[in-house]
């Protein structure tokens, strides 16, 4: 029983910083979610009394123009961060456990390595809510923010077939090996903690960007396609199966396309 006491003391202080980054990452998954939330059903009173239009309106006055991007990238800022928290979780455990035991222990470094992780999924934001503001000045996105069929139906199948890619499998193997990469990465401070998480970002990017871009098919504010997404983004970063469950997303999806286009052919 002594022996145990004695473990169980020893081990406390190498989960406390684990612990404390779950924590951390779930509350900050609750809430991107519940701002969400809000935010669906702004948008959806606004519908209702015919103003979605007006307030999604991109208009010539550069200030205005200017608001308005600035209100999009939120938008798909919050919703990369709803989605991607959960998944990051392990390799930032990962990363303020490793720092624990090494000798030199930056006050910041778990942040810094989140910062990192952020910017990247900031920068494909930026490319996004470019997207959805060509999309809507080109009249190809509909007032639910979802692109006409044929177009959703290309997004479809060209996110399904990037999921059967090598250069998908790739980035995923690496992102389901977050030890491995830490192993091979490491890179000592705080500046050091945030090239990590830059570069651990960017194979997080290279996996996931594909299925972010199936929002566009879906409803960009469609928040059951949201749930699914990040279930199934966490499914293949985390699972027993991680790759399988990519394949079989990416059959999916093409099937998904397929009908999409074929039910608009025949509409």
């Amino acid at each position: 029983m002594a022996e145990l006491e004695a473990s169980g003391r020893a081990l406390a202080p190498a989960l406390r910083p684990r612990i404390v980054v779950w924590c951390c990452v779930l509350g900050v998954a609750v809430v991107a979610w519940t701002y969400l939330v809000h935010l669906e059903r702004q948008m959806a009173s606004a519908m209702q009394h015919d103003a979605m239009m007006a307030s999604m309106r991109m208009a010539t006055d550069t200030q205005w123009s200017v608001a308005e991007f600035a209100y999009l990238f939120a938008m798909w800022a919050v919703m990369m961060v709803a989605m991607m928290a959960p998944a990051a979780g392990p390799v930032l455990a990962l990363v303020a456990g490793a720092q624990r035991s090494r000798a030199t222990r930056p006050a910041f470094g778990v942040p810094a390595f989140a910062l990192g992780y952020a910017i990247v999924w900031a920068g494909f934001s930026v490319v996004a809510a470019l997207a959805q503001w060509v999309l809507h000045d080109t009249a190809l996105l509909s007032p639910q923010m979802t692109t006409t069929a044929p177009i959703g139906a290309v997004v479809l199948i060209g996110s399904g077939v990037y999921q059967l890619l090598p250069s998908k499998r790739a980035c995923l193997v690496r992102c389901r090996s977050p030890l491995a990469f830490l192993m091979t990465r490491w890179r000592d401070g705080t500046l050091g903690a945030l090239r990590m998480g830059l570069r651990h970002g960017s194979w997080c990017l290279g996996c996931c960007w594909a299925l972010m871009t199936v929002l566009f098919a879906v409803g960009v504010m469609n928040l059951a396609a949201v749930a699914v997404l990040a279930l199934f983004v966490l499914a293949e970063k985390t699972g027993p199966r991680g790759v399988l469950v990519a394949r079989l997303g990416g059959v999916a999806l093409i099937a998904a396309g397929v009908l999409m286009l074929t039910g608009a052919r025949f509409a």
